[in-house]
């Protein structure tokens, strides 16, 4: 074997053996992402939102979106709530934002529509029009609320504990 054939194969082998490493990475990032039944990437991270909306999730035919921990996600959620059906706000004692709310929405025939946990203090929700009951549980404290969806823009919920 010559000398020039040796140093392809080793390029080769080094290019597969990248190749490989990205691919893994690749599988691993995916493999953690969302664990819940009917939901996707539960990160904001590689959104193809834009403007530091998080990650659209989709449950059957409801799309929705939480977060709002950091400056860019929280203007990007405040700034989108006209945009969407339902706008949910989670608080805590001294009106500090909450994240790890578990969120239930049900229909009028009491049918879960959705059900995940809030990645932070906001959640944008895109329900039909109708009347629907969201349940928000903090820790061991679970709150109910009825609200009446129109449109885009209309709805709107705020849920506060006074437990940290």
């Amino acid at each position: 074997m010559t000398i020039r054939t040796q140093g392809r194969l080793a390029a080769a082998a080094v290019a597969a053996v990248l190749s490989l490493g990205a691919a893994g990475g690749a599988w691993a990032q995916a493999s953690s992402a969302g664990t819940s039944a009917g939901t996707s990437d539960m990160s904001s991270a590689g959104n193809t939102n834009g403007g530091g909306l998080p990650q659209v999730q989709q449950q059957g035919d409801v799309s929705y979106t939480s977060g709002g921990v950091g400056l860019d996600e929280s203007k990007a959620l405040l700034r989108e709530q006209a945009n969407w059906p339902l706008s949910l706000r989670f608080t805590g004692p001294t009106s500090e934002y909450l994240s790890g709310v578990r969120v239930r929405i049900t229909d009028s025939h009491g049918t879960e529509v959705l059900g995940t946990e809030a990645m932070g203090p906001y959640m944008l929700v895109k329900l039909h029009p109708g009347q629907y009951t969201v349940y928000a549980k903090y820790k061991d404290q679970e709150q109910k609320k009825t609200v009446s969806v129109q449109g885009a823009g209309k709805a709107k919920l705020g849920f506060h504990w006074s437990i940290q």
